[in-house]
């Protein structure tokens, strides 16, 4: 199986053709029984061996110490930001909790906190238009606040944290939709991990979150059910019908990737096809990158050209030989690609080609 295209989407974005091929084999028999995954139960025995696989390779390929819990749970990474501050935000008297406001998605997961509880970000880099990752100092974030949220990796802005912050006793949480699996972490210096499927795990429409135990029991009085991470805990993911498909798609990449090396293999892919991109751009004068040098995410590269009408000719020509959906995000207009673990070093290896052909035409 080939792709016809190169797709640069955001997300939901490219998976593995050998996932989309697995997935194409099993979708009317899986493992003989007969009928698809998506039509068995998902307290089936079946299913319940897929979803502790997931878990147990995620554990593996991560290196996830044993007192943090995975769970799955609907409404994206979106869904998370009333979550977060519902179940951790009773963890001190005050209820006060702090973001940083690194992005789009930093911004709003801030604003959707203020809804239930005392909310104080406290730095910002809006006065860039989010092109670099505001820097904290200790004495910045308050120890009697239930928890520091960041956002480790700007899908819009193509910026990361590529060195998180030490909070003290403050538990850091971190939403890492964009760079899930992408490089190694050390999961240890975070209270709360959350990521949406559709970039690095699979199809949108849920996410995957990883709590450190010791922060469980604390969700407020008026917290849904299915908000409730201590219920979903409880559950094992399954306090009602999970997205059986979604969790099914992971474990299906998770394969791929273990067959890949695991993160230790696929990180370097990743830097080196982010660094050619950056490459091209930085010896241009024709293209120029939007997030400052020492904060480039390696997932996502945006960049402007010298104006809308030519971004618009090079997003219509790009796609036309099977460069795919890489317009810029409504914020920040131009070009961006979003180069997820799937997307092959030939995939940028084209768009380079491409960049520096149409930069020597219309420069």
């Amino acid at each position: 199986m080939t792709d016809s295209v190169y797709n640069f989407g955001a997300g939901p974005a490219m998976l593995p053709p050998p996932v989309m091929a697995k997935i194409q084999e099993e979708w009317l028999d899986f493992q003989g029984m007969g009928v698809s995954l998506i039509e068995i139960s998902h307290r089936s025995k079946e299913f319940v061996a897929i979803l502790e696989e997931v878990q147990t390779l995620f554990r593996e390929l991560t290196g996830l110490p044993q007192n943090y819990r995975i769970l799955f749970v609907h409404g994206g990474a979106r869904m998370q930001f009333s979550a977060v501050p519902l179940n951790f935000a009773g963890r001190v008297a005050s209820r006060k909790c702090l973001y940083v406001e690194s992005g789009n998605f930093a911004k709003l997961a801030a604003k959707e906190a203020q809804i239930f509880c005392p909310t104080e970000i406290i730095a910002s880099s809006a006065d860039s238009n989010y092109s670099y990752i505001p820097r904290l100092t200790p004495d910045s974030i308050d120890q009697d606040a239930a928890y520091l949220h960041i956002t480790s990796n700007n899908t819009i802005y193509g910026t990361r944290w590529n060195q998180f912050p030490e909070t003290g006793s403050v538990p850091l949480i971190a939403d890492m939709t964009s760079e899930l699996l992408s490089r190694k972490i050390d999961y240890s210096k975070f209270g709360v991990v959350y990521a949406g499927l559709q970039k690095n795990l699979g199809p949108s429409g849920m996410a995957m979150v990883i709590v450190r135990e010791d922060l469980l029991g604390y969700a407020a009085e008026q917290t849904p059910t299915l908000l409730n991470y201590t219920q979903g805990d409880k559950d094992n993911s399954l306090t009602n019908t999970t997205n059986t498909f979604a969790i099914y798609v992971i474990k299906l990449v998770l394969e791929w990737l273990k067959e890949q090396g695991g993160i230790a293999a696929i990180e370097p892919q990743n830097e080196a096809k982010a660094a050619l991109l950056y490459q091209t751009i930085d010896n241009s004068d024709f293209y120029q990158g939007i997030a400052q040098e020492a904060d480039r995410s390696i997932m996502n590269v945006s960049f402007k050209l010298p104006n809308e009408e030519l971004a618009a000719r090079f997003l219509q020509q790009a796609e036309a030989i099977g460069l795919y959906a890489l317009k810029g995000h409504r914020n920040t207009g131009g070009v961006r690609a979003s180069i997820y673990n799937p997307m092959p070093l030939a995939g940028v290896e084209k768009l380079t080609n491409f960049m520096a052909e149409f930069e020597q035409k219309n420069g």
